[in-house]
Order: C-alpha cells, then sequence, then structure tokens
C-alpha cells in the first residue's frame, strides 16, 4: 500500500537523497523513472529531489527529451 507523504516531508529530505542520486547518476544520465528505481523510492518523490538539485546546479538536464522523459546527470566539472 503507498501512502502519499506530505510534500513538506519530501522536500526535507532533499540533502539526504542527494547523495543517493549523485551516485546513481555517477555511470550516466538517468530519467526520473530510472532514478527512482535506482534509489527504490517512488517517482513523484524523486521529481522534486530532482528539480532542486537541478535549480542549485547539482545536477544537469540533457537538451533534448527521449521517449518523453529528459535525462539528468552530474554537470561537468571544468578545470
Amino acid at each position: 500500500m503507498n501512502t502519499i507523504r506530505d510534500i513538506r516531508e519530501v522536500i526535507r529530505e532533499e540533502p539526504v537523497m542527494q547523495r543517493e542520486i549523485l551516485a546513481a547518476v555517477k555511470l550516466g544520465p538517468m530519467t526520473i523513472p530510472e532514478i527512482a528505481t535506482a534509489i527504490s523510492r517512488p517517482a513523484d518523490e524523486v521529481v522534486f529531489w530532482v528539480m532542486g538539485m537541478r535549480r542549485y546546479g547539482k545536477l544537469k538536464e540533457s537538451k533534448e527529451a527521449t521517449d518523453g522523459y529528459f535525462r539528468y546527470g552530474a554537470p561537468e566539472v571544468r578545470s
């Protein structure tokens, strides 16, 4: 049985989930459903964490959607 959690509770977990998400995309960009599967969390919660990370430059989205989904990966490190 899936219980819908309060959105504030989901957003509060972002700092903790960042490590798991970054570890998941380390091998290559992934869609939100792929990230959700990799970290064993519901996709609707992963959306909030990924969008927050994207907003603050911790993830970068692909320029084109694949099968209706953008892929998200770690931004390139510049020296």
